[in-house]
């Protein structure tokens, strides 16, 4: 069993999450914006269906990409200064966060259906509002073909979707993020869970209580200053790779 929160209900400690499944930890009516944020610098994080209440969750272990770690593979390394140096792509922040919200949440091929529902997407619109949620984009022209967006809190940030309308489009998004948080002094990007894909660009897991040690030291300190990535094509951030 595990506990129903009410309005004014605070979340419990992640050491009394389950074991079975990995990681959940309560469950709640709606998605309060403040509690969403209270819920990340603790390690928390809501994944529910369109017809379930809000599960919040805090696995252990815990998937992260430390910056330093990214891995570019030769092709993909290829691929970042053909970005760079031809002008095909323009590369982002901001530009657009809730659509790529909406393209993140468009049904993966053999699912019926998205986790990034009707609440999800005004919750962390809220946070964008706030400067606290942000995307990196890719765009062709005038369509938007990659992307990804989390929440920046100190310095951590907390990876929640991606998407990829052409090949690589985000592995160049998030080539783009690492290097943003490398220059702000940004060690760890949040992956929340283990996938193959994840493990292949350098993610790797650590142990719940590390990560949470992590969050303390972190997430007061001071943030990443997105505005002066915003409002021009940023395509020099490939410039490193």
């Amino acid at each position: 069993m595990i506990p129903w929160l009410e309005p004014t209900d605070r979340l419990p400690p992640v050491e009394s999450a389950l074991k079975v499944p990995n990681g959940l930890l309560a469950a709640s009516e709606h998605l309060d914006v403040d509690r969403l944020l209270a819920a990340y610098q603790r390690g928390i994080f809501p994944w529910y269906g369109a017809e379930d209440p809000v599960l919040w969750w805090a696995p252990d272990p815990r998937m992260v990409l430390m910056t330093n770690a990214f891995k570019v593979s030769r092709s993909l390394r290829k691929k970042l200064r053909q970005v760079h140096n031809r002008g095909e792509h323009s590369i982002w922040v901001d530009r657009d966060f809730e659509f790529v919200m909406r393209a993140c949440a468009e049904p993966r091929p053999g699912q019926e259906s998205t986790w990034i529902g009707a609440e999800i997407m005004e919750s962390y619109g809220e946070l964008h509002r706030r400067d606290l949620a942000h995307s990196v984009e890719v765009w062709r022209d005038d369509a938007l073909v990659g992307g990804l967006y989390g929440v920046s809190l100190g310095r951590v940030f907390f990876g929640e979707s991606m998407f990829s309308r052409e090949t690589d489009a985000s592995k160049i998004a998030l080539a783009v993020l690492v290097q943003i948080l490398r220059n702000a002094g940004v060690s760890v990007i949040d992956c929340q869970q283990n996938t193959r894909h994840l493990g292949s660009l350098g993610a790797r897991e650590i142990s719940r209580a590390e990560f949470c040690a992590m969050l303390r030291r972190d997430t007061a300190g001071e943030g990443v200053p997105w505005k002066q990535y915003s409002g021009k094509a940023r395509n020099d951030l490939l410039s490193g790779y």
